[in-house]
């Protein structure tokens, strides 16, 4: 009986045990915390040997296989050591992949993955599809795969997830755009973090398809210097293509075995010019599994969006508060400023991952009257915007930030939580940073 260990009792780690169980493996879960009451419940309930609080090696280096959760680095000793003793260290995502047969869309990029896989999901359900959605978002993916009935399944891929595939093939791979983020993880080489979001093409044949940006620099060059088998699918906002998908006036054009115009970007439910490329990638994904063009244009002109991403929160005495809180690098704080119509007063700020804040001072300058820094150490935000802004104030928590915005702004503003920077400091993920923020904007 081969031996699987799971490092990391979280989501992907249950599923994955679950699964594993499943296939005949013998499995043991480690975690170097405590593991959540609903998964310890789910594991005993199973009969699945699990630690928590540590990791014991004499368990651990045993392993035929190993699971290894995407928030645990490549460079930990223990990681280390397996790879020294040559046991094959993979993530869920290749884990279970080998276990299912289904059609696999994969997305991934820095920004817009999860509005984009939300949205291909959506019209791919409206279309009347079985299919699952998963990987960085909701269920496990391999829990999925064990209790088997779907015939696609659309993954979010971040590329922690990525670093850890071998075999993984999909059949549609997104790429939303590339820009810096997560560099702590890629020995600060954004060459690393491009060539790891890539991961997502490396086992895809001539049957498969590639959708990207073709405006993205780091994309581009990816391309240029080197080779996959896939059919490429190109989308821009910036120049008509060949093939693909572009604009012309105010109209998406999707251009694959013939021309056609899907509708005009005034009738999206979601608004900016990012979103404008999440629907291109979304509508290619459907189109290319033969979903007819009038279903994708209605799904799109209902589609609500993500929670946390641009959510609209309320209006008070005519301020504006809108939740951006799963922003948590600077090109997703551009897309959110981008986006504003008012003078905004920016909450930012929380846990660094080597951010360079340069790139906003345009923004900055143009729509920002004040900035409300939330997080432990803001030294760099000071650094950078102190000459920019009128006002810039420190705080400590979501509910003196939300109590310092509202009395900076006045009637026609705009608050806005975009934070540009990881949660870990203050809150225990972006999700709770954005129900601590909705929390503290009801509360006023």
């Amino acid at each position: 009986m081969k031996r699987l260990v799971v490092l990391g009792g979280g989501e992907s780690g249950v599923g994955t045990a679950l699964l594993g169980k499943q296939k005949g493996y013998e499995v043991f879960v480690s975690d170097k915390g405590s593991i959540a009451e609903r998964y310890k419940k789910v594991l005993l309930h199973n009969s699945i040997d699990f630690e928590e609080n540590q990791h014991t090696e004499s368990k651990i280096l045993n392993a035929d296989v190993v699971m290894k959760s995407p928030g645990i680095p490549d460079k930990v000793a223990l990681v280390q050591k397996l790879h020294s003793e040559g046991v094959k260290v993979i993530s869920e995502i290749e884990f279970a992949s080998q276990f299912t047969d289904a059609t696999i869309v994969g997305i991934t990029g820095s920004n817009g993955k999860t509005t984009t896989t939300m949205l291909i999901h959506y019209v791919l359900k409206k279309a009347g599809l079985n299919v699952g959605v998963g990987g960085n978002i909701g269920d496990s993916f391999a829990e999925q795969v064990a209790d088997g009935n779907y015939d696609e399944y659309v993954l979010e891929l971040s590329s922690f997830q990525l670093d850890g595939v071998e075999k993984f093939r999909v059949h549609i791979a997104v790429i939303t755009n590339i820009t810096p983020d997560h560099l702590d993880r890629y020995e600060y080489d954004f060459d690393n973090y491009i060539n790891s979001k890539f991961r997502i093409t490396k086992n895809q044949t001539k049957d498969d398809f590639l959708i990207y940006d073709a405006d993205d620099e780091a994309v581009q060059y990816w391309l240029k210097n080197n080779k996959t088998e896939a059919t490429l699918v190109p989308f821009s906002i910036e120049k008509e293509l060949e093939y693909g998908a572009f604009l012309r006036q105010d109209t998406i054009i999707m251009k694959l075995n013939t021309e056609e115009k899907l509708m005009k970007v005034s009738e999206l439910k979601l608004q900016g010019k990012h979103n404008t490329k999440n629907v291109m990638a979304a509508s290619m994904a459907a189109r290319l599994l033969k979903v007819r063009k009038n279903t994708i244009a209605e799904s799109l002109s209902d589609f609500e969006g993500v929670e946390h991403r641009l959510e609209k929160v309320q209006k008070i005495n005519g301020i504006e508060f809108v939740n951006d809180s799963k922003a948590t690098n600077v090109n997703a704080a551009f897309y959110a400023l981008e986006c504003m119509d008012n003078p905004t007063v920016w909450i930012v700020g929380g846990v660094d991952k080597g951010n360079d804040y340069a790139d906003l001072l345009p923004l900055v300058r143009e729509k920002v009257k004040a900035i409300v820094c939330l997080g432990l150490d803001n030294q760099k935000i000071i650094d950078t915007f102190a000459n920019v802004v009128d006002v810039l104030v420190e705080t400590a928590g979501a509910e003196e930030a939300v109590k310092v915005a509202y009395k900076v702004a006045q009637k026609g503003d705009t608050v806005l939580l975009s934070p540009a920077c990881a949660s870990f400091d203050l809150f225990e993920s972006y999700e709770d940073r954005g129900r601590k923020f909705k929390e503290a904007v009801r509360n006023l």
